[in-house]
């Protein structure tokens, strides 16, 4: 799982590997899930920490922040509705890890960005899972 793919790469891979389409949605949206805590509680200290150690990891962490800042435009206006639409829209860009950085970045505490963010890989993984079924329908029919 990588943060361009996340689950909107997941749904469609699982289900071209064979598994059926609900198990590929409930381990896309399990995957999607798992770094998400830990990116709100501790993406700040890891990029001080990459600051410290080189100008190539500094400049990375200045572009991932301006992505933050601008993203969490959009989301702050209406908050936790906002940050759950955000990842809810599956396009490039927006996404739980993004959403998770723009959390940390707004300083939404965890236990109120995590649930909309939650809504918002279900709601994408839907939107998908829906996606990925036309295309097969189409396609293989």
């Amino acid at each position: 799982m990588v943060p361009v793919i996340e689950l909107r790469g997941g749904v469609p891979f699982g289900t071209a590997l064979g598994l059926p389409v609900g198990q590929a949605l409930v381990a896309a949206i399990i995957g999607n899930m798992i770094p998400i805590p830990f990116i709100i509680v501790y993406i700040r200290r890891i990029f001080l920490w990459m600051r410290r150690k080189s100008k190539k990891l500094n400049a990375l962490v200045d572009k991932l922040e301006k992505k933050a800042h601008l993203k969490g435009q959009k989301v702050s206006k209406y908050k936790y509705v906002g940050l759950w639409l955000f990842v809810a829209i599956p396009l490039p860009g927006t996404g739980a890890w993004t959403g998770a950085l723009v959390a940390a970045f707004l300083n939404m505490p965890l236990r109120k960005a995590l649930p909309s963010i939650f809504l918002g890989v279900v709601t994408a993984g839907l939107i998908m899972t829906f996606a990925t079924g036309l295309v097969v329908a189409t396609v293989g029919g």
